[in-house]
């Protein structure tokens, strides 16, 4: 099963935090991931890699306009579409905390809550090669 490709799977995972070295540092140690480095426009990205070639997630700092938020791990699940699946979370009655939106080269996605407050986000990941 490719999880970028199956739709309801678990595809990736991200931690939000204050100290990216610091969490890099520590799970590291713990699981024995490594990390590499992903200049973007507004700070470095760290992927998650557990090979040379499988990465799971990755490590980024809280953005300026979340400062004070705990850290916090976010699961990506994988869809078909994302701006009709948040629109389905509303309708079930949810609510799109976030996008939908783009993340160039990769897809789009939106941050949902459920009627009890939990948090994920969904994915509707970009054709790629093969």
């Amino acid at each position: 099963m490719d999880p970028f490709k199956t739709v309801g799977a678990v595809s990736w995972t991200e931690l939000t935090t204050p100290d990216p070295a610091a969490a890099q540092s520590f799970y590291g140690a713990l699981f024995g991931w490594r990390f590499e480095a992903m200049p973007m426009p507004e700070g470095s990205y760290h992927v998650i890699k557990v090979s040379d070639t499988d990465a799971i997630g990755g490590v980024l700092a809280t953005p300026p306009q979340a400062q004070g938020m705990p850290p916090a791990w976010g699961s990506y699940v994988t869809v078909a579409d994302c701006d009709a699946s948040a629109a389905k979370c509303t309708s079930l009655g949810g609510k799109v905390c976030v996008g939908p939106m783009d993340i160039p080269n990769v897809g789009r996605f939106a941050m949902l809550q459920d009627p009890q407050g939990a948090t994920l986000f969904v994915i509707a990941y970009k054709p790629g090669p093969g």
